[in-house]
């Protein structure tokens, strides 16, 4: 989701041609912006992720340090538009996601831009999590060739590793912002998912009400941050990223409540209801779903760090 947030609005896109700088002149301006990093308390691999996601020089190459001895290196911008780009990074705290216009996650290269958040490698787990959860289902078939929703699915990561997971499924992808759902087309298009993923302009429930007990699953990312708690952010976060994306109100909680609350309406009996959340709001997303009366078992689920960060329950 994006409310027009302020921020790095460019971005790269593939080019048929490439710029062409010397292997010398790339590695002086590697270690030049790799101090230029840690002074400015930025993480000096993030110099290498920049460069590995720009040129063709590949990881190898940079942990060995023979970057130098390369004759020439093809680059997607010049060594001027990286260096400027560079600087955003280190004085206005722009994403280098959002400077290179995309960004890793799973199996996937995404596309982004300030109207999507960047998708969090912790994020990754909730399919991982989807997966299980129609493996040890009774319903397992129904769910596996069924309908999903994926709602506020901003960059399309989750719809599309969805999509990845079940072949058989149809996906449903919902956002409320129609930027962010011209960079999900684009992902979608890019992995030829189209036919397997069908995209749709509203908040939350509001454009599948043709959907009413249709649903196998409800996956997805709300916004769960305080509000009093967003200025305290990284100003990568929230100078950068999309505020309506990150705002989940006083207490975390009133999109959460939308989710818990209307989507007895869509899934059928047996239908997943899958969501993150943030560390801590274990007990209170339990309560929330525990007070619908409409899901069993409830289940708070840690991530790799040992802090609950998703919840899932079944429709009754």
């Amino acid at each position: 989701m994006t409310d027009g947030h302020r921020g790095y609005q460019g971005d790269i896109k593939p080019v048929a041609t490439s710029e062409w700088v010397s292997g010398a002149a790339l590695a002086q301006w590697r270690h030049q912006a790799q101090g230029a990093a840690r002074a400015a308390d930025i993480d000096a691999q993030e110099v290498d992720w920049l460069l590995r996601t720009i040129s063709d020089v590949d990881g190898l190459t940079l942990r060995l340090g023979t970057l130098a001895q390369r004759e020439r290196v093809a680059l997607r911008l010049s060594l001027a538009d990286l260096d400027q780009r560079w600087q955003q990074r280190l004085h206005q705290r722009v994403p280098v996601q959002y400077l290179v216009g995309e960004t890793p996650w799973r199996q996937f290269s995404l596309r982004v831009s300030p109207a999507v958040l960047i998708p969090r490698p912790e994020t990754e787990l909730i399919i991982d999590l989807a997966v299980e959860a129609v493996e040890r289902s009774p319903h397992r078939d129904a769910l596996a060739t069924g309908l999903w929703a994926d709602l506020g699915t901003g960059s399309g990561a989750i719809a599309l590793g969805l999509a990845e997971a079940f072949p058989q499924a149809h996906i449903l992808a919902v956002d409320q912002s129609t930027d962010a759902l011209a960079i999900a087309r684009e992902n979608i298009q890019r992995y030829a998912m189209a036919d397997r993923i069908t995209l749709h302009h509203g908040s939350w429930f509001q454009p599948l009400a043709a959907y009413h007990g249709q649903l196998c699953a409800v996956i997805s990312n709300p916004p769960y941050i305080p509000s009093e708690v967003l200025p305290t952010l990284q100003p990568e976060v929230i100078h950068h990223e999309p505020t309506t994306a990150l705002d989940g109100g006083p207490d975390g909680l009133a999109d959460l409540r939308i989710l818990a609350s209307q989507a007895p309406d869509y899934l059928m009996a047996g239908g997943l209801w899958l969501v993150e959340m943030m560390a801590g709001q274990g007990p209170a997303v339990s309560a929330l779903l525990d007070q619908v009366g409409a899901y069993r078992p409830i289940e708070v689920i840690e991530d790799l760090a040992g802090r609950d960060r998703f919840t899932r329950a079944w429709r009754r």
